[in-house]
């Protein structure tokens, strides 16, 4: 008997080639931890198809878009898709409860929970106490002027530009006097204005913090210490006169405060220290004024005829002028000396001009000196006839034979005080007054010699 073998013959598998894949796409089985166990597939050798079972994923999708097809399955998905998916999914997971009450809100979360804790303020230092205090006492006495042929301009940016006219001043007395800088009304002022006319507009802050605006009627000005007195017509108890001190004491090193109306902010404070005495000021009305006080106290535009305060709240200058390259305080400001404002103030106030006392004689600027080779004292170019000085015997500087100058009288010293120049000349002479006799020691050729002379009013002013 022939036995037959039942067995099928194998069938052979067409190989499946391996497919390369793109470095954009990524299969989900391929992914560790992600990746699905697909049944195995059914190979029809007739057709030479692979037969796939439902819920598998192939190796392409219809349009490589990575999206799921009509069919169920998952086509290839984008790397930087994927990223970005994890990324979210692990943000919405995190266990921050900030962070799910920033992007979600989180109702458990209050604003005590996120709010920082208040601590007291406490009681103020004895300094501070002390420096409040005498911003306090003495900012009503601060006015703020503006000079009336000057308006301030709006610019594109809404900021209020600060005209050149804009300054300071303090209240003087309760008949309304008010004393600033000649500077600062000076545009007025060049129009040769009379007493009684109006040159400014000024500022007076009240007890209630309301600024009240006054017109600003000229009383008296000099050019040479750049002081000028206004009179507003306002109510004695709106007045608050500042409280003149001695400047003739001040010590460097000692705190000064400087109060005004910087760039057109009202009332501004500054603190710091006076940094040197008996400086020169080489004010903006192009003089040069003597016995300067030097600080270091923030003098900006716009403090100019505001006042210098002591550490007890008294007057001991006039803010007048900055050393600066920038236009802004540069930490060197200059303040006119009380003692010469509470001099000058009083004959503004009375015959509306410096009744300046002197020589009557002319003496040769710093620079023609120089030239001269009379580095050292006063040198004198000029003696009216029939002056008290020309009656004295002093001797101006003339021209000799062929041209040649012939120096007059050089002073070198007035009652024992050094001359150095016609600055140091004018500064102690501000310390005299009509009538007064005094003696100079002059340089005539090689030889010293003291003469008494008696001061008398200048011609011109």
């Amino acid at each position: 008997m022939q036995v037959l073998n039942c067995k099928k013959p194998p069938r052979i598998q067409s190989p499946i080639p391996p497919r390369r894949f793109g470095r954009r796409e990524i299969s989900l089985e391929n992914i560790s931890g992600v990746s699905f166990a697909a049944p195995p597939r059914k190979i029809d050798l007739k057709s030479n198809d692979v037969e796939s079972p439902p819920n598998t994923f192939p190796l392409r999708s219809d349009d490589d878009s990575g999206e799921m097809t009509k069919n169920g399955d998952f086509g290839f998905i984008k790397r930087r898709m994927l990223i970005a998916g994890l990324g979210l999914g692990l943000s919405i997971y995190s266990s921050s409860r900030y962070s799910a009450a920033f992007s979600l809100g989180d109702p458990t979360v209050t604003l005590e929970d996120v709010s920082p804790r208040i601590y007291p303020s406490g009681a103020l230092f004895p300094y501070e106490e002390r420096v409040v205090t005498l911003f306090e006492n003495n900012t009503y006495s601060v006015v703020n002027i503006f000079d009336v042929t000057l308006r301030p301009q709006l610019n594109a940016t809404g900021v209020v530009e600060v005209p050149e006219g804009n300054g300071s001043g303090v209240v003087w007395d309760q008949e309304g006097h008010i004393v600033t800088n000649f500077h600062v009304v000076g545009s007025a002022l060049s129009r040769n204005l009379n007493p009684g006319q109006v040159v400014a507009r000024v500022n007076i802050l009240t007890s209630d913090g309301v600024q009240k605006s006054f017109e600003g009627k000229l009383v008296g000005a000099d050019r040479f210490k750049d002081l000028a007195v206004l009179k507003v017509d306002a109510l004695s108890d709106l007045l608050k006169p500042v409280k003149v001190g001695n400047s003739s004491v001040l010590k460097v090193g000692q705190q000064c405060l400087a109060i005004g109306n910087p760039f057109g902010f009202d009332h501004t404070l500054t603190v710091g220290v006076i940094s040197g005495l008996n400086r020169e000021i080489f004010s903006q009305t192009g003089v040069t004024i003597g016995g300067g006080i030097q600080t270091d106290a923030s003098i900006n535009p716009g403090n100019s005829g505001g006042p210098l305060l002591d550490s007890k709240g008294n007057l001991i200058g006039i803010n007048t002028a900055i050393f600066t390259q920038t236009g802004t305080s540069a930490g060197v400001g200059f303040a006119i000396q009380s003692s010469t404002v509470s001099k000058i103030v009083p004959q503004l106030i009375q015959f509306g001009k410096v009744v300046r006392v002197g020589l009557d004689v002319d003496i040769a600027p710093d620079a023609i000196a120089n030239q001269l080779n009379a580095r050292n004292g006063a040198l004198i170019l000029q003696v009216p006839v029939n002056s008290l000085a020309a009656k004295a015997g002093l001797l101006p500087t003339t021209r000799g034979f062929g041209g040649r100058i012939i120096l007059g009288d050089i002073i070198i010293d007035i009652d024992g005080k050094r001359v150095k120049n016609k600055s140091e000349f004018l500064s102690i002479l501000d310390d005299y007054n009509f009538g007064d006799k005094v003696v100079l020691k002059i340089q005539r050729g090689v030889e010293n010699l003291n003469i008494p002379v008696v001061l008398e009013e200048e011609s011109k002013s």
